[in-house]
């Protein structure tokens, strides 16, 4: 099993011990995501010490106050590092409105491009935003790998699912009593394009739910859509696996 998407950075234990868990769980691989410049190189630190661990570099929409060529070429500096795998988190973020949403959309679109440029995939977050999100991804990412972490737009899993090149990743919100309709949506998406994640240290999955998240709870998230799509957790469990190495070339 694989963590596709986690903030080791923001998680309490030391990074060694998350790790160190997750792998005697059987997680073998592991998507420490940056935010921001400083998260960003945490996430390269992580990448750095620990074989089974690898990046994705980006400015989230909530930090995405201010985005300029400046901040872009940071973040071309940092992307160039053999161990980053992906572009983001990127999008837009409606909900909270950190961060204006011209320069929310401005950081989104020069992620897309640097994407592009550096040929790694791209990583969406998007929250009450999935009208704009999924008009800028059609626009612009073209052919691009894309990631959508964290679903959340279960509504719209057809129209995700008709771009052959997005690839679909659940997080521990999947488990939760009143997301059924995210667990449909789960059941739709082919073995190839599915994707698991932790989103650590938030959503912990049902089980654990009163806790801080970490990597190695993307198990029990795994085995309860295993349930949902009636396979054997080893069935899902490779099926991911090789899902996410496809997307993430890692």
């Amino acid at each position: 099993m694989n963590d596709s998407h986690t903030h080791l950075d923001l998680c309490e234990p030391p990074d060694a011990e998350l790790v160190a868990a997750a792998s005697e769980a059987g997680v073998t691989r592991i998507l420490t995501v940056g935010r921001d410049g400083a998260s960003c190189r945490a996430a390269l630190a992580a990448a750095e010490d620990f074989p089974q661990v690898y990046a994705a570099m980006g400015r989230h929409p909530n930090e995405a106050s201010g985005f300029d060529d400046a901040d872009l070429a940071e973040l071309q500096a940092l992307a160039a590092h053999p161990k980053c795998a992906a572009i983001g988190e990127t999008g837009l973020d409606y909900y909270r409105d950190n961060a204006p949403r011209s320069d929310q959309q401005r950081a989104f679109e020069a992620q897309i491009d640097l994407a592009r440029q550096t040929g790694k995939p791209l990583v969406i977050h998007t929250r009450a935003a999935a009208d704009d999100t999924l008009r800028t991804l059609s626009e612009r990412a073209g052919e691009l790998p894309v990631i959508l972490h964290c679903f959340s737009m279960p509504e719209r899993i057809e129209e995700c699912l008709a771009h052959e090149r997005w690839w679909i990743s659940f997080a521990g919100n999947v488990t939760y009593p009143k997301a059924q309709a995210l667990r449909v949506a789960a059941i739709r998406v082919p073995a190839d394009r599915l994707l698991v994640e932790t989103d650590a240290p938030f959503l912990s999955p049902q089980p654990v739910r009163s806790k801080r998240n970490e990597p190695v709870n993307v198990v029990r998230t795994a085995q309860a859509l295993a349930v949902e799509r009636r396979v054997s957790y080893e069935q899902l469990e490779a099926a991911v696996d090789r899902a996410a190495a496809e997307v993430l070339r890692w």
